[in-house]
């Protein structure tokens, strides 16, 4: 199961509603927590690096990647997942997006953005040790209010 805060939830929905007709995505951060499932902390916008077809296909930097990747260390957290949305096509994953997803135990959440207004919300956790024995799972997602803070509606404590 997929653990998410409703303004992390809407977040991703947004992010595909801002770069509709193209493909938005993003990266998941938080823990893996046993018997639980993954916990997303926070989700952090990236950009599409794919000129030839970002209606259809998404692509992180691999240098964009790994910087995500150290300050989420650097946070305490982990790379639990990915998001991008599907203009106007389902939210189920592509041949492409099953061949293109190599981080195992990693959710995989895709959103359909239907004519500029995001619908569906789906994930997928990614399975198996290998390349050769990888398969998508659909996956729960539990959506969460946020623990109400010490602050007001200024913001101060």
């Amino acid at each position: 199961m997929l653990h998410i805060a409703f303004a992390e939830y809407e977040a991703i929905r947004q992010h595909g509603e801002e770069t509709y007709p193209h493909e938005c995505c993003g990266v998941l951060l938080g823990k893996h927590e046993q018997g639980m499932g993954n916990r997303v902390q926070a989700t952090v916008r990236a950009g599409n690096t794919r000129t030839d077809s970002a209606h259809n296909r998404y692509h992180i930097a691999p240098g964009e990647l790994v910087r995500i990747q150290r300050e989420a260390r650097g946070r305490g957290l982990d790379i639990i997942g990915f998001y991008h949305s599907h203009p106007d096509h389902p939210a189920q994953w592509s041949v492409t997006d099953f061949a293109e997803a190599h981080w195992m135990g990693c959710s995989y959440v895709i959103t359909a953005v239907e004519k500029g207004k995001a619908a569906i919300t789906n994930s997928f956790l990614l399975l198996g040790t290998s390349e050769e024995d990888k398969q998508f799972q659909d996956e729960s997602i539990e959506i969460y209010r946020a623990a109400p803070t010490a602050y007001n509606e200024e913001g101060r404590a």
